[in-house]
């Protein structure tokens, strides 16, 4: 990839026609390509995603705060888009995602469910794309030199500012050091009942309750709450910056820590001290991906920021505790260091792609979490069982407890 103003890194047919989108590295990389979606400038650090399934879950999926996603899988668009396929609760505000890479054009909608355009749907929520690019080039660099901070920019003239961008793109903070949860989470607390969508029915509502489980939203998926209602949970949510009193408040049987984005270092230093407090009161608790990293942290391990990340629908993960291998949903760009576990944390998955941490659960406690996303959208359904562990374990303490 060249570093000339002008140099051209769309796909073959495209290099005549003038770019109406570029996206500046911090390296001073210019990527020329053509422009989708809202038009203006967004800033972020940029991963790549290989799900072949799941792009608008994807774009609305919290985690992804502060970052532009490149997608290796070339047919985006394909089945359009909808009113139910969304990540993020608040459905109304614009995405928390800063931009979106493609190879090719957007594909046309091909599907009974779509009912809009996937540029259309980019542009309602003020997300900027581009288009044309060799995404397998800039896959490759990222891999081999880690994800780095850019700014995408869409002008339908082609009128840059190259110079301009490409300060503005080196200039940007690192994501580490960043607590971006305060961009995601709820405001308030609320009450969640819907369950998974099935064919013919759509979306359905938790009858009868086996617990009451209080999910920390540090920037919670909706998905994760409808397994949580589908497993037979009486579900509340509260803001990240709810007090350990404020939780048990609830009376709950457990407590769920959710994804989210960000540095988890930075989101620990408020919540990590209200772990630690529900660790002491012996509550059954639930991570996934940055709740797994918190807890972690509230447990006296470190994170540390990966050089590519996860970011996938087709991760192999192995669960110690089963002996299975399992093909999981993943996205993140930090990972909990489990090279010096105290003597009470087991290590309970691994990643199989690298031998990174995906788990661990308390050896006297009711607790665990995982690092990839067990609710899989998108994604394989390999690890819906946790939602059932967790409930076991609540189940299992309130006997205890009786």
């Amino acid at each position: 990839m060249s570093q000339d103003d002008t140099a051209p890194t769309t796909e073959s047919g495209w290099q005549d026609l003038a770019a109406t989108a570029l996206l500046v590295l911090a390296d001073g990389t210019v990527l020329e390509g053509f422009g989708i979606g809202a038009t203006g400038e967004a800033a972020g650090e940029v991963c790549f995603n290989t799900a072949m399934t799941g792009y608008q879950e994807i774009l609305t999926d919290p985690s992804y705060a502060g970052q532009i996603i490149t997608f290796t899988f070339p047919h985006i668009g394909n089945v359009g888009t909808n009113d139910e396929d969304l990540e993020a609760i608040d459905a109304v505000s614009p995405s928390p995602v800063r931009g979106v890479v493609l190879a090719a054009a957007i594909t046309q909608p091909s599907n009974w469910r779509a009912a809009s355009h996937l540029d259309a749907w980019l542009k309602a929520r003020g997300l900027i794309g581009i288009s044309g690019i060799d995404t397998r080039a800039l896959t490759a660099l990222i891999r081999d030199h880690g994800m780095q901070n850019a700014v995408i920019a869409h002008s339908p003239t082609g009128a840059f500012d190259v110079a301009a961008l490409r300060q503005k793109a080196a200039q940007l903070p690192d994501m580490t050091g960043q607590d971006l949860v305060p961009l995601v989470t709820a405001k308030d607390a609320y009450e969640w009942d819907e369950t998974p969508w099935e064919l013919g029915r759509g979306y359905g509502r938790r009858s009868e309750a086996k617990a009451h489980v209080v999910a920390i939203d540090y920037g919670v998926k909706r998905n994760i709450l409808r397994l949580l209602a589908n497993a037979g949970c009486r579900v509340t949510v509260v803001p990240a910056t709810a007090s350990a009193d404020e939780i048990m408040a609830h009376e709950p049987d457990g407590v769920f820590l959710s994804n989210g984005p960000g540095d988890p270092a930075a989101t620990g230093e408020y919540a990590v001290p209200v772990i630690r407090a529900l660790l002491e009161r012996d509550v059954p608790v639930f991570g996934i991906c940055l709740g797994h990293q918190m807890l972690a942290l509230a447990l006296g391990l470190k994170t540390k920021k990966m050089g590519q990340g996860h970011h996938g629908a087709n991760h192999p993960v192995k669960d110690h505790t089963t002996g299975k291998v399992e093909i999981v949903s993943m996205n993140h760009g930090f990972a909990v260091d489990a090279d010096d576990l105290p003597a009470n944390v087991q290590e309970t998955h691994v990643s199989l792609f690298d031998g990174s941490n995906s788990g661990i659960a308390l050896k006297d406690k009711p607790v665990f979490s995982v690092q990839h996303h067990p609710e899989a959208s998108p994604g394989p359904h390999d690890s819906h069982y946790l939602f059932d562990r967790f409930v076991q374990l609540m189940q299992d303490r309130a006997q205890v407890t009786a």
